[in-house]
């Protein structure tokens, strides 16, 4: 964080302070809220949670190195006491971010975001210093957390933000003003908790409206849902997607017999080829995102393009492809998942899977409601008209929806099969993978499921394993 003294942060946060011999003492090292990340200099803030409190660990974590706690009451070491840790939080992260010459870049949508920031940061911290979202810490802790690690040097801040409901966007834009507002896409997820696509919309399109009228709209042009979000901005529009009518796009789109993509990507500054070390086709979408932020900011498309075919998977259990010794593919995709992503991941593995056996080891997908039957039995159908080798369904009721999609699809089914649990799918794969199966891992994150890819990555750890 940039430096600020125990006077200065009460000030900001309307805190009293305890125990503090000398107010003018600086916090110099991170704000962090795990006790185990406290460094020399840091600010502790101390969140009761339903199993932990961060209260009971202020003289461990002084003791470790910081020089005061953020919490809501006394702890008999330095601290600064708030009615509201987490609004005294976010009233810090607006202090700083004000006080930054950082360009804030913050983006939003219902599937991609994580991957598209990873892609942002890597394009742009090839230009100047930059700070982004560590995984998917994109709430509202996690969010102005992020923005207090920036220090006087960086020159980039780029947040993801999430949303459960409406005015959450609203809510985290207020924290940290953004003057570049990426929207990616409108799907599914959560939509059991907003309601509706047109309720997610309305959600996402908050990120637009933040905007100050000198700041810039990134839009997806191949999304209509989002594409209209251009009327609920004063800001300028810039639009990214394959359509003709964007302004950053891709051309001669395709997969390498690896399923990395390739494109031409074409900027209003010029055109230039982009070989991605990501998998899957659904990173063109993320990669335009990720240029279209560049080329905003004053990047050519040689620059650009260099730089996406340079990036990497920076967030674990995302598309993780890794070789074992015995010639088994295997990739961990359990982060999350939700019909868009699925639908994403399957197409990916069919590429990949050219000429081999593939599987696909798929569990529930969450917070669907109503739609939870259709999007499970859809995906499922989808397994069998890629002709994924067979489907091994994961779990309870979702998991055996996913099966009968498959089975319902035609002469197919007996090649997938439902079982109870991760151990379950370990027990099965270890008695019938073979060299040179593709096994693709993937459901919503409260599944559980990277522990069936971390098994089967164990299996193989005696030999060298390479990671692609």
């Amino acid at each position: 964080m940039i430096a600020l003294s125990l006077a200065e942060i009460a000030a900001v946060v309307g805190g009293q302070t305890y125990d503090i011999p000398d107010p003018a003492v600086q916090v110099t090292g991170p704000v962090v809220r795990d006790s185990r990340e406290v460094e020399p200099g840091s600010l502790f803030v101390a969140f009761v949670g339903e199993r932990v409190d961060g209260h009971d660990y202020a003289e461990a974590v002084v003791e470790a190195g910081a020089v005061a706690v953020l919490g809501s009451r006394p702890v008999g070491v330095p601290a600064i006491v708030v009615d509201d840790v987490q609004a005294a939080l976010g009233a810090l992260a607006r202090h700083v971010v004000e006080r930054l010459g950082a360009t804030l870049v913050a983006l939003t949508g219902s599937a991609g975001k994580t991957s598209t920031k990873d892609l942002i940061a890597q394009v742009l911290r090839t230009k100047a210093p930059t700070v982004f979202t560590p995984g998917s810490l994109n709430n509202e802790i996690g969010l102005p957390l992020t923005a207090l690690s920036a220090t006087d040097e960086t020159r980039f801040l780029v947040l993801e933000m999430g949303a459960r409901g409406i005015g959450h966007i609203r809510y985290l834009t207020g924290l940290t003003p953004p003057r570049i507002g990426l929207v990616l896409n409108v799907g599914s997820a959560h939509i059991g908790e907003f309601g509706g696509r047109e309720q997610i919309a309305q959600a996402k399109g908050e990120m637009v409206e933040s905007l100050p009228e000198d700041g810039a709209a990134i839009l997806n042009a191949d999304d209509p849902l989002v594409r209209a979000m251009a009327s609920r901005t004063k800001a300028r529009v810039l639009l990214f997607g394959e359509s003709d009518e964007a302004d950053v796009r891709a051309e001669n789109v395709r997969l390498t017999e690896n399923g990395q993509p390739a494109f031409s990507l074409r900027t209003p500054s010029g055109c230039s080829d982009v070989t991605m070390r990501l998998y899957g086709e659904h990173h063109v979408s993320n990669a335009l995102a990720a240029a279209a932020v560049a080329h905003e900011l004053g990047m050519s498309a040689d620059e650009i393009a260099r730089a996406l075919s340079e990036a990497g998977s920076l967030s674990r259990w995302r598309m993780e492809v890794t070789e074992r010794p015995d010639g088994v593919t295997i990739v961990n995709d359990a982060y999350n998942a939700n019909p868009e992503s699925m639908r994403a991941a399957l197409r990916a593995l069919a590429s990949m899977g050219k000429g081999r056996r593939t599987w696909a080891v798929l569990g529930q997908m969450a917070e669907l409601g109503d739609e939870a039957l259709a999007e499970h039995d859809a995906v499922g159908r989808l397994a069998v008209r890629l002709n994924v080798g067979k489907l091994v369904a994961v779990g309870g009721r979702e998991a055996s929806w996913l099966q009968l999609g498959a089975y319902n699809e035609g002469s197919w089914g007996e090649e997938s099969v439902h079982v109870s649990d991760a151990q379950a799918a370990v027990d099965l794969l270890r008695s019938e993978l073979r060299p040179g199966d593709v096994v693709l891992v993937k459901a919503s994150r409260s599944v559980g499921l990277e522990r069936v890819a971390l098994a089967l990555l164990s299996d193989g750890a005696e030999g060298e394993v390479s990671a692609r």
